[in-house]
Order: structure tokens, then C-alpha cells, then sequence
């Protein structure tokens, strides 16, 4: 096909893309984490747009009042509802995990992008440096680092992951782009002439985007795994609600046998969690599929 009658590298992407959907609408696996995922979506967007209509921090009922119609998982030991502060951190969850993913993964794009195109080259050692180096050190360090360096800042937290995320991206960009450039329409599009640059953004990047869809989806899941934990150990939310930090109440209310806490951070982090794995699984299964086919 010329590349000017229409390039090759469009039709590869749509096709992937397309072949991607149809695998995930025919497995029962995929289609139940997209429905998960759907339903925390919708539960993150109601709690933004303050469509539940009550403020997690107000105090409801006594101290520790126990499970009922009024208070589907008791209340803390403030008197706040558990159910209602569970589901408010589920907008924490989608808010970290949105702007982690998103701009790690632009990030790593463009970076693995450009180090692969321009591999060999200063500019592949200079960024295979920067991503050694930041990989070396020990990710909480660093965390808690950032959180020293922005005291106060409520994105510290988010800038310190989206730093390290980006390297995962950036390698797999760089090995696809080194692959991709050996291909025939590529040659073609060198053969009449258009930049370097320009066939790297117009006929390169675009068949990476399986490998960018399934990455954002890991990125999203680590990035939520991440601030429950930095959450957990006072690194993450400061003031706000999350289920690391209801999870860090509850080591202090299991010993004295309240279990709402925990049983309602672990469960929406463990529903969410395994929604998002089985997505990414079917996805991931989809592309290599697909890959393998050409």
C-alpha cells in the first residue's frame, strides 16, 4: 500500500483496536472487570459531582455504633459512617490513579519514543541514563524524599510516582519503536521524503498504542496499590479520605473488635483491584493475539 493512499500503520493500529473489543466482548473474565471498573467509575464520579448528597467527615452517630439501616457498616470511632467514607475514597482511588497513569504514560511515550527512534544516538543514552538512574533508587526513599522536598504540597505524592512510573513505559516504547522502524512502511514513508520526526508521530507512535492502553491500565492499578500504601504509613493523603488511611485506623480499632474499616477499605480496594487485573489481562491477551496473527 502507498503511503500516500493510506498508511499501513493506521490500518495495523484500527485493527488491533478493533480486534481487542471483539475479545473482550466474547470473554465473560473481560466483560465482568469492565463492568467492575464501570461501576467504580460511576461511584468516583457521583461522589465528584456531589450527587450522594452527604459529606463523608460529618458526624452521623455515636462512637463504634454497630452495623444497621442507618449505618450499613457501623460508624468510626468519630461517629462517622464507614460505607460513606468508603465511597468517597473511591474518588481519591480514581483521581490518583487517572493523573498518575495518564501523565506517566505520556511521559514514557514520548521519551521511549524518541530514545528508540534515535537509538544508539546521545539522546537514547541520555534518557537510558535518566531511566537507570531513577530506577536504582529504592521507590519509597524516594517517595518520602519528594514528601520532604514539597513539605505541604498535596501533588508531592503524585509527582514522585508519576517520576518513577514512567521508565516501565518508556523501555517497552523504545523496544517497540526500534521494531517498528525496520518495517516496510516505514522505508516507504523514508522513500518519498517526510521527517524523520514526522513519520515517527504520523506512522511509528500510533502502533504502540496497544502497548500504551494495557500500560496505562497496570500504571492505574500500581498507582492506586501505591497511595493506599503511602496513605497507610503517612506519606500519601493528608487531608482528605482514603482506604490507606481508613485502613491505618483500623489497626488500632481490630484490637478493640471494630472491623468496619477494615473490612470496608479492604474489600472496595480488593474489588477494584481484581477489575482492573482482569481488564488488563484480557487486553493484554488481545494484543499478543493480535501481534502473533501478523
Amino acid at each position: 500500500m502507498s503511503i500516500l493512499s493510506g498508511p499501513a500503520s493506521f490500518t495495523a493500529a484500527s485493527g488491533s483496536r478493533q480486534h481487542a473489543w471483539r475479545m473482550l466482548r466474547e470473554s465473560r473474565s473481560g466483560m465482568a472487570g469492565l463492568l467492575i471498573v464501570a461501576l467504580f467509575l460511576l461511584i468516583a464520579l457521583a461522589a465528584w459531582f456531589g450527587w450522594l448528597g452527604q459529606d463523608w467527615s460529618r458526624i452521623t452517630g455515636g462512637r463504634w455504633d454497630p452495623p444497621g439501616s442507618g449505618h450499613w457498616l457501623g460508624t468510626n470511632v468519630l461517629g462517622q459512617d464507614v460505607f460513606d467514607r468508603a465511597v468517597y475514597s473511591t474518588l481519591t482511588a480514581f483521581h490518583v490513579g487517572l493523573v498518575v497513569s495518564l501523565l506517566s504514560t505520556l511521559i514514557g511515550a514520548a521519551l521511549g519514543a524518541l530514545a528508540g527512534w534515535f537509538s544508539h544516538t546521545w539522546l537514547d543514552e541520555t534518557i537510558l541514563w535518566l531511566k537507570g538512574v531513577l530506577d536504582s533508587i529504592p521507590f519509597y526513599l524516594f517517595v518520602a524524599a519528594v514528601a520532604f522536598a514539597l513539605k505541604g504540597n498535596p501533588w508531592a505524592m503524585h509527582i514522585a510516582m508519576i517520576a518513577t512510573f514512567w521508565t516501565g513505559t518508556g523501555r517497552l516504547v523504545r523496544g517497540e519503536v526500534m521494531r517498528l522502524r525496520e518495517r516496510e512502511f516505514i522505508a516507504s514513508a523514508r522513500a518519498i521524503g517526510l521527517p524523520g520526526l514526522l513519520i515517527l508521530v504520523r506512522h511509528v507512535v500510533p502502533n504502540t498504542v496497544h502497548l500504551l492502553l494495557v500500560q496505562a491500565t497496570l500504571v492505574f492499578v500500581a498507582a492506586i496499590k501505591t497511595e493506599v500504601i503511602l496513605s497507610f504509613l503517612g506519606l500519601g493523603v493528608q487531608d482528605g479520605v482514603s482506604w490507606g488511611l481508613m485502613l491505618a485506623e483500623s489497626t488500632q480499632e481490630v484490637l478493640a473488635g471494630q472491623f468496619g474499616n477494615f473490612i470496608a477499605a479492604s474489600g472496595f480496594l480488593f474489588l477494584l483491584l481484581m477489575g482492573f487485573n482482569m481488564l488488563a489481562d484480557v487486553l493484554q491477551d488481545a494484543f499478543d493475539a493480535r501481534e502473533t496473527a501478523q
